[in-house]
């Protein structure tokens, strides 16, 4: 199967999805608790499930790794991750920060990945070796001069542990503190490609939250690691930072207090 056709398949993934998610945004729907409390809707479901069918009808031989449904032909060298709506809580809320997030890895590493807002129609397809872009069009992110000028984006230090807050605090006081963003989820990446942001920080993430958003953010210019600056891949451990410059790398790590270790085993500076 060609990238051409993966890259138009992934399209029409995202269409099933978006069609079952608009009928029920600031509607009535179900709701429930997943076994880690958080919550999943109906319109989660129902996205997840659409695309499924597609992928099962006309890719049945690829793995899928999704959020609601799990895992399937997990030993296949390619494998859809599937993100139905990253974001449930902006969803309920009525919020259209939200996103489907759709991933084609290839042996572990995501070579396609897809932001997609249904209700705005807002779509950023990212593909390894190519240029993102933003509803058709070349996404760019943009340069950060230094880090004191950055606006960084979080969808909440809530969802950090003690540990980890730790970290993002020391970046937070380090950034412009007028242009500190919270909430947006996926979005965040997608601003971010398109020049609007200049970092996320994120911790505790699936591979179904990020693999999607590598290639969107690496095609638009932009850097993608875990914590210890590494690369992100199918096991790495949700610890995340994206940036728009590359040259802030090094900043951004000494910042959060664990630059001066990279490369030598980082000890206990980095979350338990």
């Amino acid at each position: 199967m060609g990238i051409t056709e993966d890259i138009a398949f992934a399209g029409q993934l995202a269409d099933a999805a978006g069609e079952a998610i608009r009928p029920l945004f600031r509607g009535e729907w179900a709701e429930d608790r997943k076994g880690d409390t958080s919550l999943v809707t109906e319109a989660d479901r129902a996205a997840e499930g659409a695309m499924r069918a597609i992928l099962e009808e006309r890719r049945s031989g690829d793995g899928i790794i999704g959020e609601e449904y799990g895992t399937r032909n997990e030993g296949s060298n390619r494998q859809w991750v599937l993100d139905p709506i990253d974001g449930t809580i902006s969803f309920a809320a009525g919020r259209p920060i939200f996103g489907t997030l759709i991933s084609l890895l290839q042996d572990g590493f995501p070579v396609i990945g897809v932001i997609d807002q249904p209700i705005s129609r807002e779509r950023w397809l990212g593909v390894v070796g190519q240029g993102t872009t933003f509803n058709g069009k070349p996404a760019r992110t943009r340069p950060c001069r230094d880090l004191s000028q950055a606006t960084l984006a979080t969808t909440s230090p809530h969802l950090f542990s003690e540990h980890q807050a730790d970290h993002y605090m020391q970046l937070a006081q380090k950034v412009d503190g007028a242009k500190l963003v919270y909430g947006g989820d996926c979005y965040n990446y997608g601003l971010l490609a398109s020049g609007h942001v200049d970092l996320v920080c994120e911790a505790g993430l699936k591979l179904y939250d990020f693999a999607a958003l590598v290639p969107i953010v690496e095609g638009a210019g932009g850097t993608m690691c875990d914590w210890a600056g590494e690369p992100l891949h199918q096991d790495s451990t949700g610890e995340i930072i994206a940036m728009g410059d590359q040259a802030r790398l090094e900043d951004i790590l000494s910042a959060m207090g664990i630059g001066d270790v990279i490369g030598s085993g980082l000890g206990d500076v980095l979350p338990k």
